[in-house]
């Protein structure tokens, strides 16, 4: 019996996979639980819709990001913080202050799809930081940490 996955499915496929298994598996546990629905051939025509669809959706959805990461990839950004006498930094800058000064400079991205090269910046000077836009987009920005 064919079945179309609804979700993923441990030792069987991913979700939207078409797949054979044994009628009884797929009556008494997939079809019931609502992994899998039967493979006829309207379900088919659907499940080739909301493929095309969604390959659609995600294309749009990656030029939007590639357009962003156009702008952001000649963007250097200069964050201040408290520091003592010999350049350290009281507490650390993390991506919430790189979040911040990107807005400032017209950006809304999120805190969490900022990534820092290497652990917490307790001193001042040049770093880089990673912009995940979308699964296949990312862009590097620099960012300089000076004395406030």
């Amino acid at each position: 019996m064919e079945i179309i996955l609804k979700q993923d499915v441990p030792n069987l496929g991913q979700k939207d996979d078409i797949v054979r298994v044994k009628n009884g598996y797929a009556n008494n546990y997939l079809i019931p639980r609502g992994f899998a629905v039967l493979a006829t051939p309207s379900a088919r025509k659907v499940h080739a819709e909301n493929l095309k669809q969604r390959a659609h959706k995600e294309e749009s959805i990656k030029l939007e990001a590639q357009a962003i990461a156009d702008k952001l990839s000649g963007t250097s950004l200069v964050i201040g913080a408290k520091t003592s006498s010999s350049g350290k930094i009281f507490g650390s800058v993390n991506t919430i202050q790189i979040s911040e000064s990107l807005k400032e400079k017209g950006f809304d991205i999120d805190r969490k799809m900022i990534m820092i090269e290497g652990d917490l910046i307790k001193e001042i000077g040049q770093y880089k930081a990673t912009v995940r836009l979308h699964r296949e987009v990312r862009v590097e920005i620099d960012f300089e940490i000076v004395a406030e």
